[in-house]
């Protein structure tokens, strides 16, 4: 017999701060529960203090050693921490692959943090389909920051710009990042540039090539608009976090007093709500694809009877009548 969810005491546990709650939460978001609505119906009343920031860049930068050491600065100024590390999926299980909590054990035992690995389940764009309402479980659970790690598999996972208040892209010497930077676009998407490994030969013509792109951009913006610093950080040393956390105050400020954050966030639920009612829509037409309708349009469209878009318009109309 399945368990009965009690879906208010949960919400009220993970408010508490209890970490199995929370835990609990995050599953249900994950396997996509037939309850997700009634969780997030309960949660949303809860949400909004929380900073959130994203960390991308591309593969070997060190994302993980930077958002370990980003940790143990936060921690330092008192701050609960929730971290949010994306994964690739196994292609057997679905599941994460890396598992970005091994990396981060020291942090395991410090009941102001909350680490959780998600797979991204062939989603594109280096997030979890899941992710924004992770991050609202974080959030209402009372957590100061939400960091979220992206999966670092190449140079489509921008969509972090999406979730996030605040953009960290992290980049490193001998990477060829300077070609990676201007092929990704990250240059839109940073708010704040880390350059990583520091200490390795390289590190100063890194900065000197971001600069340049940086410069060049802002040639095009008209009017006052955020200037992308770029920080330097050997990241398995804890050098140079500090100067990325003022780095991280400055730039939140700044949304707040130009008004920006909350634009931001707007744009985020116009984005998330898009995504759900994509969602639903998909999963009536898969409803009908098990009946004959799908199956008939498409016998129909093979013997040019119809041409597809046709079609389309024909199933539009039939799930716009259910």
């Amino acid at each position: 017999m399945p368990v009965q969810l009690d879906i208010d005491e949960l919400v009220g546990r993970a408010r508490d701060g209890v970490p199995r709650a929370i835990a609990r939460l995050l599953s249900l978001v994950e396997d996509a529960h037939p309850r997700l609505p009634e969780v997030a119906a309960k949660l949303t009343p809860h949400t909004g203090n929380a900073r959130v920031v994203g960390l991308t860049g591309p593969p070997g930068v060190g994302k993980s050693t930077s958002t370990s050491a980003l940790l143990t600065a936060l921690r330092a100024r008192g701050l609960r921490v929730g971290v949010l590390a994306i994964d690739p999926s196994s292609p057997f299980s679905g599941g994460a692959l890396l598992g970005d909590r091994i990396r981060m054990t020291e942090h395991a035992t410090d009941p102001g943090v909350f680490i959780r690995s998600m797979a991204t389940r062939g989603h594109l764009g280096g997030l979890s389909w899941a992710t924004p309402q992770a991050v609202r479980v974080l959030d209402a659970a009372g957590f100061d920051v939400v960091l979220i790690e992206t999966v670092g598999v190449g140079q489509s996972e921008v969509d972090v710009v999406k979730l996030a208040d605040t953009t960290v892209v992290l980049l490193a010497p001998g990477m060829g990042d300077g070609i990676q930077a201007a092929k990704a676009g990250v240059l839109e998407i940073a708010d704040v540039f880390v350059v990583n490994k520091a200490d390795r030969e390289g590190a100063d013509a890194t900065v000197h090539d971001l600069k340049q792109m940086i410069s060049l951009v802002r040639r095009e913006i008209r009017g006052p608009s955020w200037r992308q610093p770029i920080v330097r950080t050997v990241a398995s040393r804890g050098e140079g976090v500090e100067d990325v956390v003022r780095a991280l105050d400055e730039h939140h400020d700044w949304l707040v007093q130009r008004d920006e954050l909350p634009r931001r966030r707007a744009a985020r639920a116009r984005d998330e709500v898009e995504a759900i009612a994509v969602q639903r829509l998909r999963a009536e037409i898969v409803d009908l694809r098990s009946g004959d309708r799908l199956t008939e349009l498409a016998e129909r469209v093979v013997a040019r009877k119809l041409d597809p878009f046709a079609a389309a318009e024909e199933l539009i109309a039939d799930l716009r009548g259910s």
